[in-house]
């Protein structure tokens, strides 16, 4: 790496906590903490990994550098997939039977990724260290995560009452930025198309930009959430799950029939007696007819 590259890649790198500090001096002071605690402990960590990593960079030592790194990517990997499920929470807040089918999602997800990461460091050459691939493979996927999320955000915010305005919307952006940037330069050192160097200007310029949108996002004022004309659709998807959730039992219809049938033996008597009222009280009724009981007396019958 030449004097300059290396000279552009130690300010990015020092602009990340400088930027960072901001961001959680902003959260603090619009007490945005409380409604994004995880975020939050996010960017504490990442503040908290770069003081120790630039501490043992300084010593010298590589190999606890190395140690450093990859365990600085690992907890940025867990606050990260935490983050999405918190930005989840809040975009389905008002409708809680599909949080509740999100978190269970997200509980899946981990799971599933733990998985991956643990067949791909059985599976690695021995020349490579079996954990960072592991850390490797659930940061793609945690990436892939972030971009599906600004992906279904964009696609679906019209239905659930979400503005590009809303905070919760800004941090998906960062992160989905971040993570679209770094999965294109997974893509062009897989095909040799980018140096490593390159590589990681690149990752550094992507990771200040995903801090500028925080600081936009958070500094500008939130817009409420769009009023119900709009939200019949997820509505009904709330109900269908509820639904399905929850479904009438066998027991809960003999009510409604009792109700029904009561309604119908109410209405007869109620006809029958206007019937026989009505019966008495004309001219035609005198003599021996009787409601039932063989015809009127002005009707002669043949022996």
């Amino acid at each position: 790496m030449t004097p300059n590259a290396q000279l552009v890649t130690n300010l990015l790198w020092f602009a990340h906590p400088v930027l960072q500090t901001a961001v959680a001096v902003i959260l603090i002071r619009r007490k945005l903490h409380r409604a994004f605690p995880v975020f939050f402990q996010y960017i504490l960590s990442q503040i908290l990994i770069f003081a120790v990593e630039y501490s043992i960079y300084r010593a010298g030592s590589y190999r606890w550098y190395f140690y450093a790194y990859w365990a600085g990517t690992a907890v940025s990997v867990f606050f990260g997939f935490r983050v999405i499920h918190e930005i989840f929470l809040d975009v389905f807040r008002p409708y809680h039977t599909l949080k509740d089918l999100g978190s269970v999602l997200f509980k899946w997800a981990g799971l599933v990724m733990l998985l991956v990461a643990v067949v791909v460091a059985f599976s690695s050459p021995a020349s490579n260290s079996p954990m960072t691939q592991a850390i490797l493979t659930t940061e793609r996927c945690v990436r892939v995560i972030q971009c599906g999320l600004v992906i279904f955000l964009l696609v679906f915010c019209r239905y659930l009452g979400i503005s590009w305005r809303q905070h919760s919307f800004g941090i998906s952006l960062g992160f989905g930025t971040l993570a679209g940037v770094e999965l294109a330069i997974v893509a062009f050192a897989a095909g040799s198309h980018i140096s490593a160097a390159a590589a990681e200007m690149v990752n550094m310029a992507a990771e200040n930009v995903a801090i500028f949108i925080w600081l936009g996002y958070l500094l500008a004022r939130s817009p409420a959430r769009q009023a119900a004309t709009n939200l019949l659709r997820p509505q009904r998807w709330e109900q269908s799950l509820t639904d399905i959730q929850h479904p009438g039992t066998a027991d809960s219809l003999i009510p409604l029939f009792e109700g029904m049938v009561d309604r119908a033996l109410s209405r007869t008597n109620h006809a029958m007696q206007n019937y026989g009222a009505t019966e008495t009280s004309s001219p035609a009724s005198s003599g021996s007819y009787q409601l039932g009981y063989g015809p009127p007396a002005h009707i002669s019958t043949k022996t």
